[in-house]
């Protein structure tokens, strides 16, 4: 089944024989959709933009889907959709799959080995997880990479720690504070000679370093992926940044070679045009960089995957690293795919800077995530104390985890948002506590019914009905949007908007009071509301629960 917009879209080009743009209308009073494009035709045709609507209304062949096509303003085109048409529409899968899926890969999280996921990583691992939950849903295949570091210069000093001041007990109780732990102190206390021999025996394959180094790796990312499970995100791969040192050496003579890099004072650099600072890909000592290894990391994703699309989803402090890397690998690979630099802004706390504990550290993710279980269960216990406390713990952590991710969700990435605890755990609201509230109210209603898969025909005869089923129509493009714009606020204001048009809709329109066969129909509108409800917060990472 095709979307609205792709249906409409398709008559139109049909009869104007150009592409045309369908979008939403603006100001519903005037139709659901809008034709554009045909001003441009028109320019080129050299005749009046409105004219030309006016000839091509009678050729679209329309009269199942719209009532008849109205022309405004200069030369736009609007439709407003048949009720019929629209509840026939509510019978099929609401997300048809892509007519031509793409190979996209999705970098993102990233954590630093022997280094705990602080609260600056919530954004990158939610916001990946997101779009990649998205393009597969659509039909794409998408592939996620966590680009862990796990190599560089700090391992020097962390082998020296180890060897020589590491505290068993806490490796065991907390590996990844006790890590910390040796880093501060070897690189506070410690002899950096030693840390540097110790990095250069790793670097020369140095047996019983190899093995600290392996050790030091499986215990980071023991604990990163019990983070990963409380956030429900998984990966395909973990290719760290050791994967790709071996094929530094090659990367950076096959640059110079083909010369894309030369020397500038000792060191190897890429001028990127349009750039002040050129791309640096092996320093005057020898030592390779962040970008000789992305463009490693970028040809072995071409060379293995053959991607479409890679999208790369880290902070926006790096625009210009990844500006110069795009670049630089254009310049050196043929075939280069889309690439794309995802970026966000910086989580501020109530004071308007980047949010730190008291004591001026970044907050640590396990202890955010900690905290906001605590608050939901808080909360829960004070509304549900009648409850098993196993069952308020599970609600909790649903309530808590998803109002983290939803509450990140819900912002413009590209720009910086405080977080409020209030806020984010609210009833009230565009947040994830009232969305899963708005999935629980819709399911009573089948448990009332005493049936929970109530789907059949629907009829739409009042306002409100057609009012929400048009905003289910809009699931699959708002979908579509997301994946444009790789910004999923635009699916957590859809859903919103959704729980207002239900609530609407209820208050307006009985259901389990209703005499057949409108009983039914209303039924089955709840069913799609609440099966795209469930949909949108799943492809958002969010659980829905039955009772809150």
């Amino acid at each position: 089944m095709s979307s609205v917009p792709e249906i409409l879209s398709t008559v139109v080009e049909r009869a104007l024989g150009a592409p045309a743009l369908i979008r939403p209308c603006a100001d519903t009073k005037f139709g659901d959709y809008q034709a554009n494009g045909i001003m441009a035709v028109a320019k080129q045709r050299k005749e009046n933009p409105r004219a030309l609507a006016e000839k091509i209304i009678p050729q679209l062949d329309l009269a199942d889907i719209c009532e008849p096509p109205t022309v405004a303003g200069a030369g736009f085109i609007n439709f407003k959709l048949k009720p019929a048409f629209v509840a026939s529409q509510l019978t099929g899968e609401p997300v048809p799959q892509v007519a031509n899926p793409k190979t996209i890969v999705i970098d993102f999280s990233s954590p630093n080995v022997a280094k705990p996921m602080h609260v600056g990583h919530i954004r990158s691992t939610i916001l990946g997880d997101c779009l990649a939950r998205i393009g597969r849903f659509l039909g794409h295949r998408v592939i996620t990479d966590n680009h862990i570091g796990d190599w560089g210069t700090q391992f020097g000093m962390l082998i020296v720690g180890w060897k020589k001041h590491r505290n068993d007990a806490a490796l065991v109780a907390d590996p990844i504070t006790e890590l910390e732990r040796l880093y501060k102190f070897v690189n506070e206390h410690g002899d950096r000679d030693e840390a540097k021999t110790e990095l250069v025996k790793l670097q020369q394959g140095d047996a019983e370093n190899l093995a600290i180094w392996q050790k030091i790796i499986e215990l980071s990312q023991h604990e990163f992926a019990k983070t990963y499970q409380r956030l429900g995100v998984t990966f395909d791969h973990t290719l760290g940044e050791s994967f790709y040192n071996p094929q530094l050496p090659g990367v950076v003579a096959d640059l110079r070679q083909r010369g894309i890099a030369t020397e500038s004072e000792g060191a190897i650099c890429i001028f990127v045009p349009g750039s002040e600072a050129p791309l640096i890909i092996q320093k005057a000592d020898g030592a390779f960089l962040y970008g000789t290894t992305d463009l490693a990391t970028l040809k072995y994703r071409l060379d293995h995957w053959q991607p479409d699309e890679i999208i790369y989803v880290t902070d926006a402090r790096q625009k210009q690293h990844f500006q110069q890397v795009f670049a630089a690998g254009k310049q050196w690979l043929s075939s280069v795919p889309d690439l794309r630099h995802v970026y966000f802004g910086s989580i501020l706390g109530e004071d308007g800077k980047p949010l730190k504990t008291r004591e001026g550290t970044p907050v640590k993710l396990a202890q955010l995530l900690d905290e906001a279980e605590e608050r939901a269960f808080k909360f829960v216990t004070e509304t549900k104390p009648d409850l098993p406390e196993a069952t308020r713990r599970e609600i909790a952590r649903a309530v808590g985890i998803g109002a983290v991710k939803y509450a990140d969700l819900s912002q413009n990435r590209t720009t910086d948002y405080i977080f409020s605890w209030a806020k984010m755990l609210a009833m009230t609201g565009n947040t994830a506590p009232y969305m899963q509230y708005a999935y629980v109210r819709v399911q009573s209603i089948f448990r009332k019914a005493g049936n929970p898969a109530v789907l059949g025909h629907i009829e739409l005869t009042h306002p409100a009905e057609l009012d929400l089923a048009k905003h289910i129509l809009r699931f699959a493009e708002t979908l579509d949007a997301v994946l444009a714009d790789d910004k999923p606020n635009w699916l957590t204001s859809y859903l919103y908007e959704l729980a207002g048009k239900f609530s609407a809709f209820y208050d307006s329109c009985p259901v389990l009071q209703t005499p057949e066969p409108t009983r039914s129909s209303r039924l089955a509108l709840c069913r799609r509301t609440a099966d795209v409800m469930k949909q949108g917060l799943n492809l958002l990472g969010i659980e829905v629960i039955e009772q809150m």
